[in-house]
């Protein structure tokens, strides 16, 4: 029997198994579906679709760059847990997949899941084989490329891939140059998680937001209305000192803000620095982590 596309992605929605897998399980077995989920159930490939409901908020977040530093890219892979984000092969691919969304065009993930991984499938082939011969859920979660004209990045790590953090400098200066400087703002990054890089930056309805969550403040606190926007203008510059990465106070040196640090290194240099982007990325951000009760589950299975 002729193993079509339709019989290959039939097998593959059945059994969660990568499509190549999926490919060799029909082309040994004739095309009989049939026993080719019983090949997949014994290579162990067909149990990749049964973890995909299990929650995975732990991994790594890595970094990429190309030449020059001109082009970066930071990726997030999750795993169910902190032991299997230190396994090797899973440190392999969490860079590979880095390195993949350094050489894309675009950050939308439907598509990255769609494309060629080193040939031995799609990015969800791959991931799908990797779920089953690990034994846990993972996710590639998400990935992000900067490559603006005129703008060198520079990144740092934080905890073995809990934090990634991009930073992109605009300058005339090498990546070589500016490295100390680019990760002294890419560390601050990942402490201080800033929201925007400056306040031309900032996303004009959450600044809305933050006033009248201001406002509400300073009424419930007693203050009259007709006072408000003296007090308002005040406030919102405080806001912004704090949610801006130029204006915060630098960590390395409270007596300077990230601005003025890298204007003076700027100045040592003899050629102009300027931040512009930032991205920062934390293992399992947003995932609502389900919290474990292990008598609890040790007492379930006992009674089964």
């Amino acid at each position: 029997m002729a193993v079509t596309a339709q019989l290959v992605k039939e097998l593959r929605e059945m059994t969660g198994a990568g499509m190549m897998d999926c490919k060799k399980a029909l082309v040994e077995t004739d095309g009989n579906i049939d026993k080719a989920i019983e090949v997949l159930r014994e290579k162990g490939l067909s149990k990749a679709a049964k973890k995909a409901g299990r929650i995975a908020a732990e991994g790594l977040v890595q970094l990429a760059f190309g030449e020059g530093n001109k082009v970066a890219a930071v990726a997030e892979v999750n795993s169910e847990t902190d032991f299997v984000a230190k396994n090797p092969e899973f440190v392999q691919f969490v860079d590979d997949i880095a390195a993949l969304a350094l050489a894309t065009d675009s950050d939308n993930m439907g598509q990255f899941m769609e494309l060629d991984f080193a040939g031995e499938g799609t990015v969800k082939d791959v991931l799908n084989t990797k779920i089953a011969k690990i034994g846990e859920n993972l996710n590639v979660r998400r990935i992000h490329k900067m490559a603006t004209d005129g703008v060198v990045y520079t990144g740092y790590v934080h905890a073995g891939g809990k934090i990634g953090v991009i930073v992109g400098i605009e300058t005339e200066a090498t990546a070589e140059e500016i490295q100390v400087v680019g990760k002294d703002v890419a560390m601050q990054v990942a402490s201080m998680n800033p929201k925007f890089v400056d306040e031309n930056q900032v996303d004009q309805a959450w600044l809305e937001s933050e006033k009248e969550i201001a406002k509400q403040l300073l009424l419930n606190e007693g203050k009259p209305e007709a006072m408000l926007e003296r007090i308002i203008p005040g406030k919102v510059k405080a806001i912004l000192k704090e949610v801006c990465l130029v204006d915060q106070k630098f960590v390395k040196n409270g007596d300077l803000t990230v601005k003025q640090y890298v204007d003076e290194a700027a100045k040592e240099l003899g050629k102009t620095m300027k931040v512009v982007e930032m991205v920062r990325f934390e293992v399992g951000e947003g995932i609502e982590k389900k919290e474990e009760d292990f008598a609890a589950e040790v007492a379930k299975q006992m009674a089964k």
